[in-house]
């Protein structure tokens, strides 16, 4: 498998998820605009869980509801994301490996991403993440030079920022969502913000 490009977008919400519930193990989806086939470019991405990450019906319903807004937006589910609740423990769980299994039946150049939650600390230098990509039926470390964030430091001021100012507040996860179903889980609020930071970023979120 080839280079794989993530969005200032979706990393911005990953690590804002991760850290809107810094003791709890959280997780997502990764999706793209761009056409199967093609680089991969995750484009974005919709933070699922941060609580029973094990229970399948949550990430059933989660995953059916995510897929019919992506058919509605020209958007498909690329990959998977993860956050271990013990931050030194960045290795993909029971739970990550099935569903991104699930993911790969559909997506056959499917991602798995869990965030190093060692790295996730003030001042850090490097995307704080690590990639796995499925080859003859195992998830294996994906080579790090083939994973491309561009503008990475504007990315990383981004989501410090949205930290600081207490934004990352506005992030809405399926969660949260099925406790309060006003609550938008595609972020539209968020992404907006998102955007309208990066912009001066080549124009590119």
């Amino acid at each position: 498998m080839g280079e794989i490009e993530l969005s200032c977008m979706a990393y911005v919400k990953m690590y804002l998820h991760a850290c809107l519930f810094p003791r709890c193990s959280v997780n997502g989806l990764l999706l793209s605009s761009s056409p199967a086939g093609g680089a991969l470019c995750i484009t974005d991405c919709v933070p699922l869980l941060h609580s029973h990450l094990p229970l399948a019906p949550i990430t059933q319903v989660a995953l059916t509801q995510v897929d019919v807004w992506c058919a509605q937006t020209q958007q498909r589910i690329v990959g998977y994301y993860q956050a271990n609740a013990c931050v030194s423990d960045s290795s993909p769980t029971p739970c990550a490996l099935k569903i991104a299994d699930k993911i790969a039946e559909q997506c056959s150049g499917a991602v798995l991403l869990m965030i190093d939650g060692a790295k996730m600390c003030p001042g850090y230098r490097v995307p704080p993440i690590v990639m796995y990509e499925r080859k003859d039926s195992r998830w294996m470390l994906k080579d790090k030079h083939t994973i491309m964030l561009r503008q990475w430091e504007e990315t990383r001021s981004i989501a410090n920022q949205l930290l600081d100012s207490g934004d990352h507040s506005l992030l809405v996860d399926f969660d949260s969502h099925l406790d309060d179903i006003t609550k938008d889980w595609t972020n539209q609020k968020l992404n907006a913000k998102i955007a309208e930071l990066a912009s001066p970023v080549n124009g590119n979120v």
